[in-house]
């Protein structure tokens, strides 16, 4: 394979009828730059979805594709990629993949860019060029990653955005129907109270599905505690997230005392943030997301996870289905995978926009076939992104 001789970079537009999440709650609005903020984590999403994306080229005209974050301030990853990194990648062999994350990491080090868009910048550089190695040995991704342990995924569904618990329940029953048997709830749009919504799924969906519900890093350890008590007659399989990233100890200590299992880390970049939170031995999930980490310190971080022996519960966010073909890559050979996050509001539309096989059903995932990521831009894809030079 050739060295690395152009990198590009595209943000992927798609307009959405309601607000991920669910529709606007009470003291909500959307600002003039088109983001609102949810009053229930203080957090500001944007009211379309969108993400970064990269083609990397090779000299003799080998093409890779990478994905990631991009729902808030998207040119700013892209100057980063365009300013910072690709300078720096360009000339460089594509095999290295791993050594490359290392060194595009310790260009900003020094300056405290150890998250957030310079990492979700690498992320998606490392997805591309891990894409351009399996393309170049005709292989997919999977077979450079590890043994494949799976040859389908168990998903779950991720969210039920209406307004109230009624229409939740039904939206829910619906689901149960067509197969699905795992739940998960979005706190932060939980307006009626959120035990008093898990506890209206139970009843309505029964013993035999199982529940979890994202708390959108809302409380301290003291009110999160309280609230696992008050959720325990619901008889979850984990809460997501409880805590706000920069309480490690607080993290730590509800692993220990909560009733139910704690899950967390889909913010988490790198297998030096993991660290920190897993090395305390508490955690029962964790739940790295492909878009903040690429495919490197994905793998880094499943190995970390196994190590500690806690699951890994892949999480799945907005994008255009690149990084999620990723994922599923990655998944089919991790140890201790649980389940894999279904996003439905957006896998199926990404996938329109996608040459690519890659499916879901009450039954799991189906990785795409084919070499590299199996999974290609599509002239859907294209009505919808702008090139960012």
């Amino acid at each position: 394979m050739s060295v690395v001789s152009k990198v590009e970079t595209f943000i992927l537009t798609v307009p959405r009828t309601t607000p991920y999440l669910g529709p606007l709650g009470a003291g909500e609005r959307v600002n003039a730059r088109g983001y609102l903020v949810r009053r229930g984590n203080g957090t500001l999403y944007p009211t379309v979805d969108r993400s970064v994306l990269v083609r990397v080229t090779t000299a003799d005209g080998a093409v890779g594709w990478g994905e990631t974050y991009g729902i808030c301030a998207p040119r700013a990853t892209c100057e980063i990629i365009n300013d910072l990194l690709a300078p720096e990648l360009v000339g460089r062999d594509p095999q290295d993949v791993e050594t490359i994350w290392d060194d595009l990491y310790g260009l900003m080090r020094v300056r405290g860019c150890g998250s957030g868009f310079h990492t979700d910048a690498l992320a998606a550089l490392d997805i591309a060029l891990w894409d351009l190695r399996a393309r170049a040995a005709g292989q997919p991704l999977w077979a450079l990653l590890g043994t494949r342990q799976r040859d389908s995924i168990a998903g779950y569904v991720s969210g039920l955005p209406a307004a109230t618990v009624d229409e939740k329940v039904a939206m829910a029953r619906t689901f149960a129907a067509q197969g699905h048997d795992a739940f998960k709830v979005h706190a932060v749009v939980s307006h009626d109270g959120i035990a008093e919504e898990m506890a209206a799924l139970r009843a309505a969906l029964g013993e035999q599905v199982q529940l979890m519900v994202d708390l959108h890093w809302k409380f301290d350890h003291a009110q999160a505690l309280a609230l696992a008590h008050e959720l325990l007659p619901s008889r979850l399989t984990f809460i997501e997230a409880p805590l706000k990233p920069e309480d490690v100890a607080g993290l730590i200590a509800l692993g220990a005392d909560s009733p139910i299992p704690v899950a967390a880390g889909e913010e988490w970049p790198t297998d030096y943030v993991a660290r920190l939170r897993l090395d305390g031995g508490t955690l029962a999930y964790v739940q790295p997301e492909m878009g903040h980490t690429g495919i490197t310190q994905f793998l880094r971080i499943a190995r970390l996870a196994a190590r500690h022996g806690v699951q890994v519960a892949p999480h799945a966010t907005i994008g255009g289905g690149i990084f999620m073909a990723a994922s599923l890559h990655a998944s089919a050979v991790i140890d201790g995978l649980w389940r894999h996050e279904w996003q439905h509001s957006i896998f199926s539309r990404s996938v329109e926009m996608l040459d690519t096989d890659m499916t879901y059903a009450h039954d799991g995932y189906r990785l795409p076939t084919g070499p590299g990521l199996g999974a290609v831009p599509n002239a859907r894809f294209w009505d919808h992104t702008e090139a960012i030079a």
